[in-house]
């Protein structure tokens, strides 16, 4: 069947391309080999950078607040969240805690705090949001959501009385959770976190073993985080035992580990933890703009045994799947484990990158490799649909032989 329609639904590729170039770029490369296909991007957000601007864009009258907020060190970073109607907010937690704000050289996820999230929750309740999603993803903090909590009013002490500094390490000292002070308004919103399920407060798949050496700990440093998070929960589960949820289990419930535990935090002040595509994508309409295609592209940074727990791609095959869509996934890498994305329905998946590079060039290469990868994708597609038009045990034309003669000896076999 012939391409007229192409769906192009990617996700950003950390710290080079947004979800919306990563779209545009794909669009380029489908425009080099399909120049009259109808294309229709949609790019796609898991919660992670990007969601509170992709959103306002894709709600009529939405607008985007900008503002100044703590940044994941400590220091004070530009930060926005959006309003998509009067009395409802976004707030994207990367936007001010993201692992893109924590300079190489600084990256300690026992050191960085959520505070400046706490913050942007306070400055949406200003703007009159009784409503807040709150987006986790691309986190660059692992201290359970302490710091959102303290910036909401909420004290954390130790034994002694004393307020804990920022960052998660300090949870160890952790003695109680003051909650007299907190924002009174959060009694009156309704918070919804959207995450990912997978990830979890404790344990042996912990936020601190799965995702702190993607944040700079060390071994003993993610052994500290873990055992911190877990004095953290259960601190949460005496002295905010009336506000958290019933039958919530901030230690191992389901998305409690969403950015380096912001979902456990953020539940115990009674928001209600929700797999992120089920709240992100029903803004965009995505099952009926997939069906529309003859074609559905995809796309992420990094291609691994992680996507099917809840990426982008994996969503967008799953879906398209059930559609009966054949789907393309592109990525800036393939990692051990990529191959496990046909089995939740892509059919196809490359890598962008011509050869081996430079990590720097990479990123900054990102959309021309991306442009590149696509049309050599789709031209291999359209040589696989020419020669499904004839039987590859018939050829196409006779093929005339030679008459067998007497001491002619036959070629051998090619096996």
């Amino acid at each position: 069947m012939p391409v007229r329609h192409v769906a192009i639904a990617p996700s950003g590729f950390k710290e080079s391309l947004s979800a919306e170039a990563a779209a545009e770029a794909i669009a380029a490369g489908v425009r080099r080999v399909l120049p009259a296909a109808v294309l229709d991007l949609i790019p796609l957000v898991d919660g992670g950078e990007g969601t509170a601007r992709t959103l306002a864009a894709a709600t009529p009258g939405a607008r985007v607040v900008n503002l100044s907020a703590t940044g994941p060190t400590g220091r004070r970073v530009p930060a926005h969240f959006a309003l998509l109607d009067p009395g409802t907010a976004v707030v994207e937690m990367a936007a001010v805690a993201g692992l893109s704000l924590v300079p190489r050289t600084r990256r300690d996820p026992g050191a960085t705090t959520t505070y400046g999230v706490g913050e942007l929750v306070r400055a949406a309740l200003d703007a009159g949001a009784r409503r807040i999603l709150v987006g986790c993803g691309d986190s660059g903090t692992s201290d359970g959501g302490a710091g959102a909590l303290q910036a909401l009013g909420a004290r954390l002490l130790d034994s002694e009385g004393r307020e804990l500094p920022y960052g998660g390490r300090h949870l160890t000292a952790l003695d109680r959770v003051d909650p007299s002070g907190l924002d009174p308004r959060l009694a009156r919103t309704e918070l919804r976190v959207a995450c990912n399920p997978h990830n979890v407060l404790c344990g042996p798949q912990g936020v601190a073993r799965i995702f702190g050496p993607q944040k700079g700990a060390t071994p003993a440093q993610v052994e500290e985080l873990s055992a911190a998070l877990d004095r953290w929960a259960r601190v949460l589960d005496r002295d905010l035992a009336r506000t958290t949820p019933a039958g919530t289990d901030l230690r191992r419930g389901l998305g409690t580990g969403a950015s380096g535990g912001l979902g456990a935090g953020l539940a115990a002040l009674g928001a209600r933890l929700l797999p992120r595509f089920d709240v992100l994508l029903d803004h965009l309409d995505l099952d009926a703009r997939l069906a529309r295609a003859d074609l559905v592209v995809t796309a992420e940074g990094a291609l691994d045994r992680q996507t099917p727990r809840g990426k982008v791609p994996a969503e967008v095959a799953r879906r398209a799947k059930l559609l009966n869509r054949p789907v393309l996934v592109l990525a800036g890498t393939l990692g051990d484990g990529a191959h496990e994305i046909r089995a939740v329905g892509a059919d196809a998946y490359s890598g962008i990158l011509p050869a081996p590079i430079a990590l720097a060039e990479a990123l900054g290469r990102g959309g021309e490799f991306l442009t590149d990868a696509t049309e050599r994708a789709l031209r291999m597609i359209q040589l696989g649909a020419r020669t499904a038009r004839t039987s590859p045990l018939r050829p196409p034309h006779p093929v005339s032989r030679a008459p067998q003669t007497a001491g002619t000896q036959r070629p051998p076999s090619v096996r």
